[in-house]
């Protein structure tokens, strides 16, 4: 006969500010923590023993409630050993408390696979569907992002895609090589078309083609080298992570269309890789694009601009009410906001402020960086319509911005976000690696907008 399963061991969530009398703790678990001087602080975790002496399960610090971060729990599984539990105490939220869990259970062992899993029960009063369907997401969305790329090419990527579609009851058309020259994507046939495999463009439409029409676009760069502008070692040394963009905008397809809002789903992904051969896009190459904007060439290693321009505008012509693109695209905003806030760019300052407000409730943040006209001279261009970056530097993510404005004249509203889509080190809820960023605050948004 088969084991019976063990019970959960109860991991006691614990607020500094309250009596440990007031928590789920026995007198001699008390006199325990007392004793060894436990504080409640963020992250603080330490065993606890029952009747016997035996352990009965794990106190667990949440630090004060002001500044509170929303994934705190994610720290808890972080450090447990292997292991099913359960989560108990006095965290604020539990759908939060349950999904922060989650994230923070994640592990990317592709490669080095038996260790021990960290589980949880379902925790009282929390959305379980809502948890699932949001840890799925991310975790979706990291293990791509981790995977290198001698096994997540163009080819495998939309093998990859194509069962996903398929999962959801999605449509799907790619459209590749030569192809895209046939049907105006010009540009992202350049930046893919000296790889061995070849540039393509996916996209998936999903729900009832009456509701409202939301466009995701998500930067697919599955390697790059920097292309011409060939990138020093250091830099390129996690050029897997390039298509993050894409891996996040997944995640966050998979969400809405598990929930099934009424919502009329269109993804966009161009997918390559920016590869250096003998037909490689050149600097000081002037490229057509599918708006019909000449594009000067400033730098190939500011390629993911390029696709997003030709998806952005393919996407545009349809007039969507909500049109959000995802990319690992500048340096530059990493060095003005760092690795935990991508840069947001929106057209609509209503939309701006419920897309930060969500990510701090969510603990998924997003920071506004403005569309600022005045810098739209930075990409003049003497022998196109447009350079597609600046010249000295200043404003890299704004001007980046600025230059995929130009393709997106005919969506009602525009969203770009700017993403790491790495976690440099481990931090609540986010194991160091490929990281979500941007699923959680643009999935609430898009769920108050439309449920």
């Amino acid at each position: 006969m088969p084991a019976e399963p063990k019970s959960p061991l109860p991991v006691i969530c614990i607020d500094p500010e309250i009596p440990f009398s007031e928590h789920p703790l026995s007198g001699h678990q008390i006199y325990w923590l007392e004793q060894n001087r436990f504080k409640a602080k963020p992250g603080e975790l330490t065993p606890l023993p029952g009747a016997d002496g035996a352990l009965a399960g794990y106190g667990f610090g949440l630090g004060p409630a002001a500044g509170r971060d929303p994934l705190v729990t994610g720290l808890a599984a972080a450090r447990l050993p292997a292991g099913h539990y359960a989560l108990t105490g006095r965290f604020d939220d539990p759908t939060m408390a349950e999904l922060a869990f989650h994230l923070g259970a994640y592990r990317f062992d592709r490669y080095r696979p038996g260790a021990g899993k960290v589980t949880l029960e379902p925790v009282a009063g929390a959305n379980h569907p809502e948890v699932l369907r949001l840890a799925e997401g991310a975790t979706m969305a990291r293990d791509l992002i981790n995977t290198p790329a001698n096994d997540l090419g163009p080819d495998a990527y939309e093998h990859w895609i194509r069962e996903f579609a398929g999962r959801h009851h999605a449509e799907i058309a790619v459209t590749t090589g030569n192809e895209l020259l046939e049907k105006n994507l010009p540009l992202i046939h350049a930046v893919g078309r000296a790889a061995a495999e070849a540039p393509r463009l996916i996209e998936l439409e999903w729900g009832n083609k009456d509701h409202p029409k939301v466009t995701l676009v998500g930067k697919g760069v599955t390697f790059d080298t920097g292309g011409l502008n060939i990138k020093p070692g250091t830099s390129m040394a996690l050029m897997k992570k390039d298509m993050g963009g894409s891996a996040n905008i997944l995640g966050l397809a998979h969400a809405v269309m598990d929930a099934n809002l009424p919502v009329r789903l269109r993804v966009l992904l161009p997918v390559v890789e920016n590869a250096i051969s003998a037909s490689s896009f050149r600097p000081g190459d002037v490229l057509p694009s599918r708006l019909g904007l000449s594009v000067e060439i400033g730098n190939t290693d500011a390629e993911g601009r390029l696709i997003l321009a030709d998806a952005l505008a393919l996407g545009a012509e349809e007039k969507p009410d909500l049109m959000l693109d995802m990319a690992t695209l500048t340096g530059a905003a990493r060095v003005a906001l760092g690795p935990d806030l991508p840069a947001l760019y929106c057209n609509e300052d209503k939309l701006a402020d419920e897309l930060m407000v969500a990510g701090l409730r969510v603990g998924d943040p997003v920071w506004r960086l403005p569309l600022w006209p005045g810098y739209e001279r930075m990409l003049s261009s003497k022998v196109a319509n447009i350079n597609h970056i600046s010249r000295g530097g200043f404003a890299g993510s704004i001007t980046a911005a600025l230059f995929m404005a130009r393709f997106v004249g005919g969506a009602k509203t525009w969203v770009h976000l700017d993403i790491f889509a790495w976690a440099p080190e481990a931090r609540a809820g986010r194991p160091a690696g490929g990281t979500d960023q941007g699923i959680r605050a643009a999935y609430a948004v898009i769920c108050d907008r439309y449920k």
